[in-house]
């Protein structure tokens, strides 16, 4: 593994965070802690933690001497020095002479000790980084140390790379017991350069942030070397077929099998992320995959996210994908029995007192393909697919030297159930479209880009859909979603981009078929090449996004919602627009069929009838030349309704969100224009 120590960037992170008011040490250990955090081969999603002992003033100008320790919630990638919260370091000695803390005692002596109060919660490896006696600390998840240890003979493969340099501890789970065993075992041999927690990481320490970040690559370095010398091949493989069904027809139909019951009767929905190479297709298509697949998790903390066992589906063959959704549901229920009586086979050790999680899994591994991450978000997915993938290299590099072996199923189910755990996830309440996939057609500008960002405010992970590719990726940067460059009147595109859709996120629960444009002219001298371009764009175009949703929708199984932008000219033609009026009142009818002939499949089919909205088809120059028109001002013409105020485009995306969170709307249509009588329903 490559040392990243440079003497230039350490001087300028001293210089750099000494205007955010940390000393020396504590921008020297955010200095480390960010190079141990950008190698996801040592730290991925809070697997690790720094710390180092210094001494600072408090309120009264006092010096004390003070542990700063990274703090929950702190990415140690992009940590600052208020992610190492300082804490009172003699108070915290103290307790070494205890024979027992609990969790709650534990977290109590910190966050009492804290030095500021509103600071984020030490981790719970403080009292582990306080009793050892060293300046500098670093524990990271090094995937090699974690292969190395993950075995029958953990201790002998240990010993075997290390020698005498590194103390071995035992597996115990974080917290106080750990941090007494941690200490007992440096306390045997003062002379060790650190620790390797078998079957958990490895700390290394020193009396420099250099020295410890330097033994933490060099220890690293060592495992990987012995790692290295093992078999060529992890895996055996195993039979799948030929020909796999692709990506885009798997995807809806897990997504739609695997989701959660809601409390108002509609189910929540899972976010997925797709992940494969040929090391995956390697791992998920072995002979053996459900032996080394169901063992556990390389290192117990990332079962809170990736659950203790993937699901494994058989290999989707093509032409035979409604086989593969019957035996999709089979082995997920499989899946849920199993999970239940873990759950009851541990739980009844805890006296019962454990409150059951869901029975669903958070990875799947499907032969010939790759694996899902499942989570509430997008960024949830990404997070179980990154500790999925970094599963598969270190279970493939355990197996190479040996056979994998994790923590027991006790140990797993004692960590995915620890409230200091299930802490890290937050309980906080979901937002109303939260694990929804919404697309937007015609969504880099106006209407589309105003519905795009009031739906992802909203918890959706949104795809932008524009013809200008480089404007439908800078509007969805915005907010986090997707842009992709397509053309809505060329079939072909279409599907390619419901496809991508599917092979993002797993598949789609809401469409605003949204793009248009004018056209203007009087009907009766109206070119046909006119007409027929504007049909193509303003109706052939919405059929084309429609059946590619309903498509993707009927493979999910869970309905979904259509979402038409028609405009007032649908109800109320305007002089010399019937090029545009036309295609428009067809699609307020294709919304009304959407409703009436896939209601059963539960697909909503709705529309927002509205007028006069500034954006790229409403342009200065149309406004000019539809306010001579009815000859008024260009401000009366905006302003010409009920109202008697212009309606914008965040008033119509409102509109669709009223309508895309109504459970009981369908062929609807929902006016947006300050008011006009001529254009009402009646």
């Amino acid at each position: 593994m490559k040392n990243l120590w440079s003497e230039k960037d350490a001087r300028a992170a001293v210089r750099q965070y000494a205007k955010q008011g940390a000393n020396k040490d504590l921008a020297l250990r955010t200095y480390t802690t960010r190079l141990l955090g950008g190698e996801p081969r040592l730290v991925l999603h809070g697997g690790g933690n720094t710390s180092v002992k210094t001494t600072v003033k408090d309120l009264l100008g006092e010096k004390v001497e003070v542990l700063c320790v990274k703090g929950s919630g702190w990415d140690m990638g992009s940590i600052e020095p208020p992610g190492l919260p300082a804490v009172r370091l003699r108070p915290l000695l103290g307790y070494a002479a205890l024979d027992a803390l609990s969790d709650e005692e534990m977290v109590n002596v910190q966050r009492t000790n804290l030095l500021n109060a509103g600071s984020p919660n030490p981790s719970v490896e403080t009292l582990l980084h306080a009793f050892l006696p060293h300046k500098f600390i670093d524990h990271t998840h090094a995937d090699a140390v974690v292969a190395l240890t993950d075995q029958p003979d953990a201790e002998k493969q240990a010993r075997a790379v290390y020698g005498k340099r590194m103390g071995i501890v035992p597996y115990i789970m974080p917290g106080f017991a750990l941090a007494k065993k941690a200490m007992e075992v440096y306390q045997a041999d003062p002379s060790v350069d650190g620790l390797i927690l078998l079957k958990h990481g490895i700390f290394t320490f020193g009396s420099t942030a250099k020295q410890a970040y330097d033994l933490m690559i060099e220890m690293v370095t060592l495992a990987e070397k012995r790692l290295a010398k093992g078999r060529k091949v992890a895996f055996k493989p195993g039979k799948t077929p030929k020909r796999i069904a692709p990506l885009a027809e798997v995807a809806p139909i897990l997504r739609g099998l695997i989701s959660l019951p809601g409390k108002d009767g509609n189910d929540r929905r899972f976010v997925f992320n797709f992940r494969t190479s040929k090391a995956i297709k390697e791992f998920v298509g072995g002979a053996e995959l459900t032996r080394y697949a169901n063992q556990g998790t390389v290192t117990p903390d990332h079962v809170i996210r990736t659950k203790p066992a993937p699901l494994i589906v058989p290999a989707p063959e093509a032409g035979r994908i409604d086989d593969f959704r019957t035996g999709v549901e089979k082995a997920l229920e499989e899946y849920r029995k199993a999970y239940h009586a873990y759950f009851m086979r541990n739980n009844k050790r805890h006296g019962g007192s454990k409150i059951e999680l869901d029975l669903m899994p958070r990875v799947v591994f499907v032969p010939g393909l790759g694996l899902f991450g499942l989570g509430a978000s997008a960024k949830d997915a990404s997070v179980a697919a990154d500790l999925a993938e970094t599963n598969v290299a270190v279970i493939a590099a355990a197996e190479r030297i040996g056979t994998f072996q994790p923590v027991s199923e006790a140990d797993l189910f004692d960590v995915e159930y620890w409230s200091l755990e299930q802490a890290k996830l937050g309980k906080g309440s979901e937002k109303p479209l939260q694990r929804k996939i919404a697309v937007v057609t015609g969504g880099a500008s106006g209407i589309g880009a105003a519905t795009a960002a009031m739906f992802a405010a909203q918890g959706a992970e949104v795809v932008v859909l524009d013809r200008d590719e480089k404007a439908a990726r800078v509007t969805a940067a915005a907010f986090k979603g997707v842009g992709i460059g397509c053309d809505v009147t060329n079939p072909k595109a279409v599907r390619e981009a419901f496809d991508a859709v599917s092979a993002r996120f797993g598949g789609v629960d809401i469409v605003v078929s949204n793009a248009g444009a004018a056209w203007q002219g009087t009907i009766g001298t109206l070119d046909d090449a006119t007409l027929r371009k504007s049909f193509e764009l303003n109706f052939f175009a919405h059929q084309s996004v429609a059946q590619n949703a309903v498509r993707v929708m009927k493979a999910q199984g869970k309905g979904g919602v259509l979402l038409f932008n028609t405009s007032k000219q649908a109800l109320n033609p305007g002089k010399d627009f019937g090029a545009y009026g036309l295609p428009k009142a067809a699609t307020l009818f294709l919304m009304k069929q959407y409703a009436l002939d896939h209601g059963k499949d539960g697909i909503r089919a709705n529309a927002v009838n509205a007028d006069r909205i500034r954006s790229g088809l409403l342009t200065d120059q149309m406004i000019a030349s539809r306010s001579k028109a009815r000859g008024v001002t260009e401000a009366d013409y905006m302003a010409g309704n009920l109202l008697s105020r212009e309606v914008t485009a965040n008033d119509v995306a409102k509109a669709f969100l009223d309508l895309a969170l109504s459970p009981s709307s369908t062929a609807a249509i929902l006016t947006v224009d300050g008011g006009n009588i001529e254009a009402s329903l009646r």
